[in-house]
């Protein structure tokens, strides 16, 4: 299906009015149980955290929001994605590509069409969270 008959296959037409002015999303915000190890795949993956406080708070500059993790008591999240956007497909390939490198695992890179053309780079941590890590394709 080219993205033409998705668009009109799934938007509404017209679009309705958002009731909000959003400018992004801020913050994903995870705890965990095994936290020492998480933030050691999270350090490897994505480099060191921009925000630290004490001993059970790591935080990483995603966009303009952040990846924040937390000591949890109740053991790991489930039923989470986070989404992560690039600019370029090789960008998109390369985090999957540290995320896989650093205990990982994932689906090699697929172009779908998800509210938009995109390379789509499936990855699940160790601990069970989804992560997808997509960038825009060009559209015809």
């Amino acid at each position: 299906m080219d993205y033409a008959a998705y668009k009109q296959k799934y938007y509404a037409n017209p679009e309705p009015e958002p009731r909000y002015s959003f400018t992004g999303a801020f913050s994903v915000a995870l705890y965990y149980e095994n936290y020492a190890e998480v933030v050691a795949y999270y350090t490897q993956a994505l480099g060191p955290p921009a925000y630290v406080e004490g001993a059970g708070t790591r935080g990483w500059r995603i966009g303009k929001g952040w990846l924040t993790l937390f000591q949890g008591k109740s053991g790991k999240p489930e039923n989470v994605e986070i989404a992560f956007v690039l600019e370029t497909p090789e960008e998109a390939e390369e985090l999957q590509r540290a995320f896989i490198d650093a205990g990982g695992t994932g689906d090699p890179p697929s172009d779908e069409l998800m509210y938009e053309p995109i390379r789509f780079c499936g990855v699940t941590d160790p601990f069970g969270t989804k992560i997808i890590i997509i960038s825009p394709l060009q559209s015809d």
